[in-house]
């Protein structure tokens, strides 16, 4: 985990789940540390941070070091049941979709691929609130 900007395991649908995770990189000053959130007096990492730190020299980058990375995803999709993985820029795009507590269309960020043998377009979204 402590190589990972972002990692999740969800469940979609009755047979579908999805295993998405992106590592960190190199820092692009550098080129020794990993890139990662600050952390705090405590040592504690920063969640809701805005910018990524370098573990090393100190360099920091703001969001836009989120698109240059690269999100890794096992899935099951869960209309033919097919396994798969697949690598895609992590790059989250601005979805409408039906939020069943709400019980109406939400616009979420999420990732979105489709599945390899039948298409079904499938979403990795951002927790919703």
């Amino acid at each position: 985990m402590d190589e990972c900007v972002y990692m999740t395991n969800r469940f979609i649908g009755d047979k579908g789940s999805v295993r998405c995770w992106v590592f960190r990189e190199k820092c692009p000053k550098c080129g020794k540390g990993l890139m990662g959130k600050p952390r705090d007096e405590t040592g504690k990492i920063k969640i809701r941070a805005k910018e990524y730190v370098c573990s090393e020299c100190g360099h920091t980058a703001g969001k836009e070091y989120e698109d240059t990375l690269t999100a890794s995803i096992a899935y099951t999709c869960s209309k033919c049941e097919h396994a798969g993985e697949i690598e895609l820029p992590f790059k989250r795009k601005k979805m409408k979709m039906f939020d069943e507590q709400k019980q109406k269309n939400v616009t979420v960020d999420a990732l979105q691929f489709a599945c390899q043998k039948c298409s079904e377009k499938i979403y990795v979204t951002k927790k919703l609130k």
